[in-house]
């Protein structure tokens, strides 16, 4: 470990892959060349028949520059672009996978189709809670699909680092809660004498049978859920925030009222020292939400549910002088081609598309990296996901080749045997 440059991360994970050309990374070639036939190489031909000439398709939005750096910025996210001096893009993204399962569990995990510890847990095993009184990393909302569990899964990892899972995807975040965090049927008293007896079982158990992960993990969760009790509705309850907070994440309206209320409980939670906070807007549909292969326009629609609350997140965190100390991070498992698929939709791109980070041990308002000149293809200073999990450990003071747990007889990390830190974009 070295100093950390962050103390946590939020992680706000577009599901479905929103597209990078429509967005964050504006491409004067497409307009120029709408509905031309362009050879395309490394397609998902599978899906369209073994032909390599696609219509290139501009974008439907249009790009303004914004904030002192001058970043381009789409009319989908007029919110965010008022925050580009605090962005850090980066635009040369390449990953693994051209289907939403194997991409978005290798954003997750580090791997495509094995179980493998994700990236809240490893950051949790490396660095542990804030807060012993709450779960070190907690996922809000996330989907049952496309690695479901898998995406905060502990694997092999001891127990106590597993995500805390709240709600599901799909279900309205007022009604996302955690389940039982308060006994109703057994007096405070008798609840606590239980659970000193539970106590003193495990304490047993652990003597004689020492050096037993699991078990530990077992007894330590039960103590975790014990603390929760007394702490965790105080942190899930957005009762006592005030109504210009509110407005300010879009609470209240009709298009942002279910993610500003995800977004602000991701900055309480911030408050209250958990490590590794995922917030997905996400569903349990057979496509994803930004997964448009036809019908682009309905990129509007998610734009319009998250653009607000996003910003009033990075505002808020600001002004509460916790931006100074988490990193955000805001992406998709993999962006959209620059050609049509079904006349207005857009395929898979895993060979380059933009993410973007905030606040703690990034420097702000710069866009690193370029695509191609169509959007296509990461072509300068690529940054493969390998390397954005291990930039990410570097910020929080975790070496990403020393960060291993021995299982099945080797070592093994969050980015196996790959991965650089991306020194250029670092504050």
């Amino acid at each position: 470990m070295f100093p950390p440059r962050a103390k946590r991360v939020i992680f706000l994970f577009m599901a479905g892959g929103p597209s990078h050309v429509d967005s964050y990374d504006h491409k004067p070639e497409l307009y120029r060349n709408h509905g031309k036939d362009y050879d395309f190489t490394g397609v998902r031909f599978g899906t369209f028949g073994k032909k390599s000439k696609r219509k290139l398709m501009k974008p439907l939005w249009e790009f303004k520059q914004y904030g002192q750096c001058g970043q381009r910025v789409s009319e989908l996210f007029p919110y965010t672009a008022q925050m580009v001096d605090e962005l850090c893009f980066i635009k040369s993204m390449h990953t693994e996978g051209v289907a939403h399962g194997p991409s978005t569990l290798f954003l997750h995990t580090g791997a495509t189709n094995l179980i493998r510890p994700s990236v809240g847990s490893w950051v949790t095993y490396g660095l542990g809670t804030e807060n012993q009184n709450l779960p070190g990393f907690v996922t809000l909302q996330p989907s049952g699909s496309k690695g479901g569990p898998r995406n905060h899964s502990n694997a092999f990892l001891p127990a106590i680092f597993q995500g805390t899972a709240i709600g599901k995807a799909g279900q309205p975040a007022s009604e996302a809660t955690l389940r039982n965090a308060v006994n109703t049927s057994l007096p405070r008293t008798e609840q606590e004498r239980r659970f000193r007896l539970l106590q003193k079982l495990n304490a047993a158990q652990l003597v004689s049978r020492p050096q037993d992960d699991q078990l530990e993990a077992v007894a330590e969760s039960f103590e975790l859920a014990w603390r929760m009790q007394m702490n965790a509705p105080e942190v899930f309850d957005l009762a006592g925030e005030d109504e210009a907070t509110k407005r300010l994440y879009g609470i209240g309206e009709k298009h942002t009222d279910d993610f500003g209320k995800q977004c602000l409980m991701a900055r309480r939670m911030a408050e209250a020292g958990v490590r590794y906070i995922q917030v997905n807007y996400a569903d349990e549909s057979t496509n994803p939400r930004w997964d448009q292969h036809s019908n682009m326009p309905k990129h509007m629609d998610h734009a319009r549910a998250t653009d607000k609350p996003v910003a009033g997140l990075l505002a808020d965190l600001k002004r509460r002088g916790l931006l100074e100390e988490t990193l955000v991070w805001w992406g998709g498992e993999f962006g959209r081609t620059p050609f049509s698929q079904n006349a207005d939709g857009r395929d898979h791109n895993p060979r380059g598309f933009t993410t973007w980070l905030a606040g703690a041990g990034v420097k702000p308002g710069i866009s690193y990296g370029l695509t191609d000149e169509l959007g296509d293809t990461a072509v300068e200073n690529k940054v493969h996901m390998h390397d954005l999990h291990a930039t990410i450990l570097h910020i929080l003071g975790l070496d990403h080749e020393k960060l291993t747990y021995r299982y099945a007889g080797r070592d093994f990390r969050l980015t196996d045997v790959h991965g650089s830190v991306v020194h250029d974009i670092l504050s």
